[in-house]
């Protein structure tokens, strides 16, 4: 399996014409630019959102454009604290034009299996998926792009249903 970096992925957001979507399974995501800010949140439970400006102009870019970038967060209650750092920070990713709803692990439907093993994915037009993949101490390892027509139609199965469940971020209370 050939993975992608974080980096050639994100260049996906230059070249898609209408809709990129992001489905988050994960309780926490170890991300090295996040360890300082998130340390200083659990101290101070200020958060500081600074180092997420290279992405915030990439998505004001985007949806500049009149594109579509949306994420549904499936989340375990009780929340994890990096949950509640992510969703102390979710207003800069509204502001850059992103569009985030919440959904609570255990409102998913029993007969719901995730496609492309339960990992997290990007799903750009209806057509590419980028398959993120995680190690053992949940760092990511890169993404994995698919374009197999049978699993992308899965995941825009996934998307549409996800999405009509979530609740739009202004209204999720931790």
């Amino acid at each position: 399996m050939k993975l992608i970096s974080g980096a050639e992925r994100n260049r996906l957001f230059e070249s898609f014409a209408h809709d990129a979507f992001h489905l988050e399974l994960r309780d926490d995501y170890s991300v090295p630019n996040e360890a300082g800010p998130y340390k200083r949140w659990l101290q101070t439970g200020t958060a500081d959102d600074s180092f997420m400006s290279p992405w915030t102009q990439l998505m004001r870019r985007v949806t500049d454009l009149g594109k579509t970038v949306r994420r549904v967060r499936v989340v375990t209650k009780p929340h994890s604290s990096y949950i509640q750092y992510e969703h102390a920070t979710t207003g800069t990713n509204l502001e850059a034009g992103e569009s985030i709803r919440w959904l609570p692990r255990h409102h998913l439907p029993s007969e719901l299996t995730f496609p492309v093993n339960g990992n997290d994915w990007w799903l750009f037009d209806d057509r590419l998926l980028a398959v993120g993949h995680f190690d053992e101490r949940g760092r990511v390892m890169g993404s994995e792009l698919i374009e197999t027509p049978e699993t992308v139609a899965e995941c825009v199965r996934v998307r549409d249903l996800l999405w009509s469940l979530a609740i739009p971020h202004r209204e999720y209370k931790p």
